[in-house]
């Protein structure tokens, strides 16, 4: 890889743009897999351990991060939170799937959120996620746009789609495994222009008076 704007985005000898890419890809097929496989009735641990099984089959070499699948009131919380109760997902209900797999000694990280039902304003909330996700991400293809920038923007257009986000989630590094020993940092606290193929925007939005949210994150490439 040619020369980085930072020390935050430093890689190992190993880390390969294309390689990279391929692991999200494949990260994005195994997200997928398992929401097709998630169904009202279910709890949080029965479709996580589908899910692991899912990611077995596809051969995930380890979890960077663990697979988190959470259900209702539990799309409030962030990555380091522990579910609450045994969630089970109901008939009109959201839910989000988070998952960090290393393929080819390379880290994927995606996450998106889904409903169950007719409940219009979760749908809504699933929807505008992905819409907040879109819209900052073309900031950063349309020209320099620094991660600090990005997430300003991030923050405007939450409250023009009438959604409060939530900024102790602003982005992070990937690379070749393990990324954690470069330390990046947030991707919000980044003072330079995001260099393609290392830096996962996420998005993670909740409801101004219902207690439920969405999150929705992908590769920066």
């Amino acid at each position: 890889m040619s020369t980085t704007l930072s020390p935050r985005e430093a890689v190992g000898v190993s880390y390969d743009l294309a390689t990279i890419k391929a692991a999200q890809a494949k990260s994005w097929e195994a997200l997928n897999a398992i929401a097709a496989q998630v169904r009202p009735g279910m709890t949080e641990a029965e479709a996580t351990a589908m899910g692991k099984g899912i990611l077995a089959d596809m051969g995930m070499e380890l979890a960077w991060h663990p697979l988190l699948i959470r259900f209702g009131e539990n799309t409030l919380k962030i990555f380091s939170d522990r579910s609450e109760g045994t969630a089970i997902l109901g008939e009109n209900d959201i839910w989000f799937v988070d998952m960090g797999p290393v393929f080819d000694g390379h880290e994927g990280d995606a996450g998106a959120t889904f409903t169950t039902g007719n409940d219009a304003e979760m749908q809504a909330c699933a929807r505008d996620v992905k819409v907040l996700f879109d819209t900052v991400a073309a900031l950063w293809n349309g020209g320099t746009v620094t991660g600090e920038a990005l997430y300003a923007a991030a923050r405007a257009e939450a409250d023009k789609l009438g959604w409060v986000i939530n900024l102790d989630i602003q982005g992070h590094r990937v690379g070749d495994y393990p990324h954690s020993v470069h330390k990046g940092g947030k991707l919000g606290e980044f003072d330079a222009a995001p260099t393609p193929g290392l830096w996962i925007l996420e998005m993670q939005i909740r409801h101004p008076t219902r207690n439920f949210g969405a999150f929705y994150e992908d590769l920066l490439a």
